[in-house]
């Protein structure tokens, strides 16, 4: 009787611990980068009554009688799959799709964590709700190197970036041909056909300039290149542009850029990059073309940019942390860093849904998102937790019918010993 009641006794820890984990699954239900766990159980050891025997010439084998002496935990595992994604549209919220860690540093503990949602302190490090600094690689001029030590993120609010001087760029585009020459003794005048298009060029101080250029058809297979700077002074370019001949078979111009130089009231402003000379600026033409249609010019790749102060960033699915700036453009300012494990289930959870490295976990394979079996990153988004509430109130109700069940096992024992006792009256 004793023994199944000790049996009965370890049944109802089991199924305590069951609904110990299955009450925490439950209250993180809405937990960022929850994992939920699972309990199973294995039998204990057995008391052997009678044992089995072989089989000989005229008597046959015997099974061994064996009593099973109760349950126990033979362990917690913990589910790392995906959890359901919640956008949110707050760019310091990050979710990772596939495998892998944020990596964190909260004083000398290096934690990992599947929550996403940060913020950014007083110094403008992104961390935790609870302090931690998410690691990665900071970038510098724009590079980021990914071989190196990883360290503390950080956004560098109000950091310049430095103007940089234009040096050209390409003009595209198509000039009909059924353009037609100037004929002013024609009654009324026939204008010639032109096109003209603009491009904002920057000197070394980032002020912007506008530069005009102008294409009027002048004879056919020939059109004139006029180059003005913003008070509309022409400007002197090499080849001579007057005029630009198009090839009749093909209808590409004969030569493929020209140069010019700023004038005498852009050029104090605009020198070479080592300050040496006033700048010579190209303008490739290589991508105009004259063929039936429309006119058009279109300026492209113009390069250089004004003075721009950092506004905010965005994260693109490799997880670098492009910063951008007041000037429009983008630079990539630093690179999350990312790390998977062996055997994540061997983890030892730290609190505040973080875990430390565990005896069983291995060594956390640190490197870069999209890379190495790790997922990829999602900005303005949050994976929540993967809870199955319908799972879980199943396993609850399990859990209470076999605690239910053992509880019962004990009172029929008590009962049966009861009737013992009462056989000496």
């Amino acid at each position: 009787m004793l023994r199944s009641m000790y049996s009965a006794i370890s049944g109802l820890k089991a199924h305590q611990t069951k609904l110990d984990v299955t009450g925490n699954n439950i209250a993180n239900v809405n937990t960022v980068g929850f994992k939920s766990s699972q309990v199973q159980f294995e039998d204990t050891l057995s008391q052997v009554m009678r044992n089995g025997s072989a089989a000989s010439e005229g008597t046959g084998g015997t099974n061994p009688a064996q009593v099973g002496l109760g349950v126990k935990i033979a362990g917690i595992t913990t589910n790392f799959g995906q959890g359901t994604q919640q956008t949110t549209g707050r760019t310091t919220d990050f979710m990772i799709n596939g495998d892998g860690f944020f990596v964190t540093k909260f004083g000398n503990d290096t934690l990992f964590t599947r929550a996403g949602s940060f913020d950014y302190d007083g110094f403008g490090q992104i961390v935790t709700p609870d302090g931690a600094i998410l690691q990665g690689w900071m970038g510098k001029d724009g590079v980021v190197d990914t071989n190196g030590a990883i360290t503390n993120l950080s956004v560098p609010f109000g950091e310049v970036m430095a103007p940089v001087p234009t040096t050209g760029g390409k003009l595209a585009g198509n000039l009909s041909t059924s353009g037609v020459v100037a004929d002013p003794l024609a009654i009324p005048p026939v204008p010639a056909t032109s096109a003209q298009t603009q491009m904002t060029m920057y000197d070394s101080l980032g002020t912007a300039h506008q530069i005009t250029l102008k294409l009027t058809k002048v004879a056919d297979n020939q059109w004139d290149m006029a180059v003005t700077d913003e008070n509309g002074a022409a400007l002197v370019t090499t080849p001579d542009t007057t005029p630009i001949s198009f090839d009749p078979a093909t209808g590409k111009p004969t030569i493929g850029e020209f140069t010019f130089q700023p004038s005498a009231a852009m050029a104090p402003s605009w020198e070479t990059p080592d300050g040496s000379a006033v700048a010579t600026l190209t303008i490739d033409i290589s991508g105009l073309s004259q063929f039936g249609g429309k006119t058009s010019l279109t300026p492209e790749d113009v390069d250089g940019n004004a003075m721009g102060s950092l506004q905010s960033i965005a994260l693109s699915s490799d997880g670098t942390v492009m910063g951008v700036y007041s000037n429009n453009l983008r630079e990539p300012i630093g690179k999350l860093a990312m790390a998977s494990f062996a055997n994540p289930s061997g983890l030892a959870k730290a609190g505040n849904t973080s875990y430390r490295v565990g005896d069983n976990s291995g060594q956390p394979a640190i490197g870069e998102a999209n890379a190495g079996g790790r997922g990829t990153m999602v900005s303005g988004a949050l994976e929540m937790s993967n809870v199955d509430l319908a799972e879980e109130f199943t396993g609850l109700i399990v859990a209470q019918r076999g605690f239910q069940a053992n509880s019962r096992v004990i009172t029929s024992s008590d009962e049966v010993l009861q009737d013992l006792v009462n056989l000496k009256r």
